[in-house]
């Protein structure tokens, strides 16, 4: 297991370490075959100059490394988002909010992650850009995720300690869950969006992938400049839910094994785990039949460029955002109105629980052979797909917070679970989680 970001802080200040060590480390690993095709865009020479920095060990990223989802505006470069559309843009200006909270933070930047084109599958394929394979793979090439691919792989290498990226319907979950790392999605409105290509302008989330969950902490704290209120409360403090209705359906071999060990695991560590039916999940396809928030918005967003480029978009994307060509005003007002009905049936379903125990996805990451672009493994790609975002949109929907971390044994692919919760209860979402990953680490 690779060292995480308060470790290395530790040893830095111990004088066990430099700083300039690290980023060489980073860099050395941003340019290992494990990290190929991660990035997009490197920015070595800024990350170094960064941890040369006076007293840089003092901040609270210690000049460490950094990585960027090309989603992100940062000063002097262009923003492409994944896609070959947008290569003759203008570049930023300025800084997104959230790339300047974290460069005040001593951020060393390593350069801008690979990502599906604009943000739109939890696949992690994107036919413009050579995809990096998941480094967890042992047996055959396996897909990392997405849409914050390069992101997760960056931080499962070793070449970021934080990995920036987004969560609309699970882009941050999905990756973490398949690559064996972890990934806090916080409330939406946590973070500022502004400086941040939108997929939805409603369910866009900004946030991070660690490699710990107290480094969640972190980074949740700089983005959303607010201190997490920690508890030392142990696991049987708390009261938790485990949703039967659709979030356990489907489950592959590895996923129900690791599943069902962890359950037990935590029981057996006082865990208070109660098993609810939480049909109210079984109401969004009904809610969301004349098309999503993300199909309408991005249309919205996309329209003129699509007139223009339809033909330089991934194929796969663009016929996702065409379906909100389609939506009408009463569609999509009617849509927002439902799902504020259904988040208060949500609410009072959920209440008297701290948080709620899932699956982050249904099945460990499967060959990118078999989802590669091409329209002949079209059916896979969007089957595989659904299945990816099932569990984790249901939290965008719900407007809430969630965090996936790995549960996998030694001998598995990684298994992400998922402890979530509604709007602003990231504090405690982000408590049980560091208390269960103690627990899971002891085994």
């Amino acid at each position: 297991m690779l060292a995480d970001l308060h470790a290395t802080r530790h040893r830095l200040r111990s004088g066990q370490t430099q700083t300039s060590t690290e980023i060489e480390s980073a860099i050395d690993a941003a340019q290992s075959t494990a990290c190929q095709h991660a990035f997009l865009q490197t920015t070595f020479a800024e990350a170094r100059a960064v941890a040369r920095a006076p007293n840089i060990q003092n901040q609270p990223l210690a000049g460490l490394a950094v990585s960027v989802k090309d989603l992100f505006d940062l000063a002097g470069q262009t923003t492409c988002a994944g896609s070959v559309v947008l290569k003759d843009a203008p570049p930023a200006g300025q800084d997104s909010p959230a790339v300047a909270r974290l460069r005040r933070a001593g951020a060393a930047f390593m350069g801008r992650t690979h990502m599906v084109e604009f943000a739109f599958s939890g696949v992690g394929t994107n036919p413009h850009f050579a995809m990096p394979v998941n480094p967890c793979s042992t047996d055959v090439a396996r897909i990392p995720g997405g849409s914050s691919s390069g992101a997760a792989v960056s931080v499962a290498t070793g070449a970021a300690f934080i990995g920036l990226g987004s969560d609309t319907g699970g882009s941050i979950r999905i990756p973490a869950a398949l690559t064996g790392i972890v990934g806090f999605k916080s409330t939406a409105r946590r973070v500022p969006t502004q400086g941040t290509l939108p997929l939805s302008s409603t369910l866009d989330t900004v946030c991070a992938l660690t490699r710990s969950v107290r480094d969640a902490m972190l980074a949740h704290e700089l983005l959303a400049q607010r201190q997490v209120t920690r508890s030392a409360a142990p696991l049987a403090a708390y009261r938790l839910a485990v949703a039967s209705t659709l979030m356990q359906d489907k489950l592959d071999a590895t996923v129900s094994r690791a599943w069902q060990r962890t359950l037990a695991t935590l029981r057996r560590a006082g865990a208070r785990i109660e098993e609810i039916a939480l049909t109210e999940i079984n109401q969004l396809p009904l809610i969301q039949a004349a098309g999503s928030l993300a199909a309408a918005e991005s249309y919205a967003w996309h329209r003129q460029l699509l007139e223009r480029h339809a033909a330089a978009y991934d194929p796969r994307v663009a016929s996702r955002i065409q379906r909100g060509a389609s939506m009408s005003a009463y569609d999509y007002i009617t849509l927002l109105r439902e799902r504020q009905r259904w988040i208060s049936q949500m609410t009072t379903a959920l209440q008297g629980f701290d948080a709620v125990l899932s699956p982050t996805v249904p099945i460990v990451a499967p060959p990118i052979a078999e989802l590669a672009p091409g329209s002949e493994r079209d059916v896979a790609f969007f089957r595989v797909n659904a299945l990816l975002l099932r569990n984790t949109s249901v939290v965008n929907m719900l407007d809430g917070c969630a965090l996936s971390l790995p549960c996998q044994a030694a001998d598995e692919l990684p298994v992400g679970l998922m402890v979530w919760a509604g709007a602003l209860r990231d504090d405690s979402v982000l408590n049980i989680a560091l208390q269960i990953e103690k627990i899971l680490q002891i085994q």
